[in-house]
Parts: C-alpha cells; sequence; structure tokens
C-alpha cells in the first residue's frame, strides 16, 4: 500500500474525469487520476455540437488535447483498472489489482458503455462507427441523419423514444426489432403510427457495409440504411460506488447532491454515471462543480498550498 494519502483521486479519464483533473491540479490540490482507456468519448468520429469547434471534433483529438492540458499542470494519467473502492475510516482506499492507494476524497468519472447489437464484429463496428453509418446519440448527431434513410435498432418504450426523437430531423425511419416480433404497447404502437414510423420484426442478422450503407438482415429480408441507430440500453458503470456504499437509482446511475456528492461523505461523481443528459458538456460541467466543492471540503480541513 502506498504510504501517501492524495488530496483526490480521479477514476476515469474521460471529458468528465479530464476536467477534474484540470480543475483540482489548478487548485494546487495533490491528486492521482486512473484511466483504463474505454472512455465513450474516444468513439465520436467527429462531434459538431461541442461548442468552440465550429468545423467539429474527433473524439480522440479532443480526449488528447485534454490530456495535454491537464498534464501542463501536473496531472498524469495513469493507465490502470480499479478493481475495488472502500472506505474503512475517514479516507478512501482505492484497489488497482495488488495495489493500493489512499486518498482523501474520490471522483467518479467511470461513465457507461453502449450495447451493441449482437453479431457486429468490432472491426466492422469500428469502420461503420467512423463513416456515421453506425450513431449511438441522437441528441449528439441527429441533425447529421437530416432526411436520410434511418434504422433504429430497439423495441419497447426505449426503442419509440429514441425513433421519435430522431424523427424530427427525417420522415424514412424504421424501428426494427433485435430478436423478432417487437414488444410494444398501444401506447408506443399509437405513437409510431402517427409519426409515421415503420416497424420491422428481427431478428438482425449479417451486418455489413454495402455500397456506401449499412445493411443487415431483417424478417422482412435485407435492408439498407444510410445510418442505424442501436437503441439497447447501456451498461452504467457504477459498481465501484455500490461497493463503496453509495446510493443508486434503479437504473444503476450514482445519485449525487447539487455539488455531485454521493451518500458516501467525501465520494463525489460526475459524467454519464450520475443521472442527467449524457453530454460532454454537460459532464465537464458537472466535474468542474464536483471539484470545486472538493476543494473547498478539504480547505476547511487543513492549509491547501504546501
Amino acid at each position: 500500500m502506498s504510504e501517501t494519502i492524495d488530496d483526490c483521486i480521479i477514476i476515469g479519464a474521460g471529458p468528465a474525469g479530464l476536467t477534474a483533473a484540470i480543475y483540482l491540479a489548478r487548485y494546487y490540490l495533490d491528486i492521482r487520476m486512473f484511466d483504463c482507456g474505454t472512455s465513450r468519448a474516444s468513439w465520436i468520429p467527429t462531434s459538431h455540437n461541442h461548442a468552440g469547434f465550429p468545423d467539429g471534433i474527433n473524439g480522440n483529438e479532443l480526449l488528447d488535447r485534454m490530456r495535454e492540458q491537464a498534464a501542463k499542470y501536473g496531472a498524469m494519467r495513469e493507465p490502470k483498472r480499479v478493481t475495488n473502492l472502500a472506505k474503512p475510516d475517514e479516507c478512501f482506499t482505492v484497489t488497482c489489482d495488488d495495489e493500493t492507494y489512499r486518498a482523501r476524497t474520490v471522483l467518479l468519472a467511470t461513465g457507461v458503455v453502449n450495447n451493441r447489437p449482437e453479431g457486429i464484429e468490432d472491426q466492422l463496428h469500428d469502420e461503420a462507427l467512423s463513416r456515421g453509418l453506425i450513431r449511438y446519440c441522437p441528441v449528439c448527431d441527429g441533425y447529421e441523419v437530416t432526411d436520410k434513410k434511418v434504422a433504429v435498432i430497439g423495441t419497447g418504450e426505449h426503442g419509440t423514444a429514441e425513433a421519435q426523437f430522431i424523427r424530427t430531423y427525417t420522415e424514412d425511419i424504421t424501428l426494427v426489432s433485435p430478436h423478432g416480433d417487437h414488444d410494444l404497447s398501444d401506447t408506443c404502437s399509437k405513437a409510431l403510427d402517427d409519426a409515421g414510423i415503420k416497424r420491422v420484426a428481427g431478428p438482425c442478422g449479417g451486418f455489413a457495409i454495402e455500397n456506401g450503407s449499412f445493411a443487415f438482415d431483417t424478417a422482412e429480408g435485407r435492408m439498407n440504411f444510410d445510418s442505424m441507430y442501436p437503441a439497447l440500453g447501456s451498461v452504467i458503470r457504477s459498481g465501484l460506488a455500490k461497493k463503496c456504499g453509495a446510493k443508486v437509482t434503479d437504473d444503476g446511475c450514482i445519485e449525487v447532491s447539487d455539488h455531485l456528492e454521493t451518500s458516501v461523505n467525501g465520494l463525489f461523481a460526475a459524467g454519464d454515471v450520475v443521472v442527467g443528459l449524457d453530454q460532454i458538456s454537460h459532464a465537464m460541467g458537472q466535474a468542474g462543480v464536483a471539484s470545486t466543492a472538493i476543494r473547498n471540503r478539504l480547505a476547511e480541513k487543513m492549509p491547501l498550498r504546501r
């Protein structure tokens, strides 16, 4: 176990974690930042709604810029996966396999992972994603499918809601069930009918890029689209918060106060792992609030400039 007690350990190095690192380093706090290398922001081929980049910015480029900025103030990310989080006393114990660290506060910025349709190979998925043939965030890039032919893979209330959202950009939408017949309530069926959204049963399979479009098999034969949105939910990475005793919602999002503190004193969370809009700008704003709350909390107990 490291004998050093850090002021704050940041777990996760996406936009929220990196923003927190910049803030906390500029507050002259002793921090660590652990990065398992799976930030969802790295999937973004080009973000056009992130303010300050009128021509858009690639997700990895944005992360690189933020890492460089954090490093400028001494906040270096360590490529480690945190396997356990506990608070046995006034400080936290953070475990990375066989290594253990101690911190006065912890900020969780662990994010979420989108569920992919079954049967898409990694290479095909990544290429289709880079070409805008697969998209995960209608809030981010619904504008990019204006008047295009779009498939939404999903069903039920979640699939219906996503199809309705994208309907504000294009009339040509098909909701495709991932596994068989659709599971739709009368309310969902009426909403889809009123919006003119077509429905096709699954299962989906045989995914491929064909003639510049994304194609796959359905119960009604092979179909091709300009873009496909998986509406299959996501895995919320709140496991460490649960291990530490923090409260989460029924969906698994970490519950936080107005200042982004969890139900565990000194444990904060920001970004997509918290209830709210899954957007880079929102994650960065939350990180700024959480970091300042951490700084102020520590200032109550100790002189910060040493």
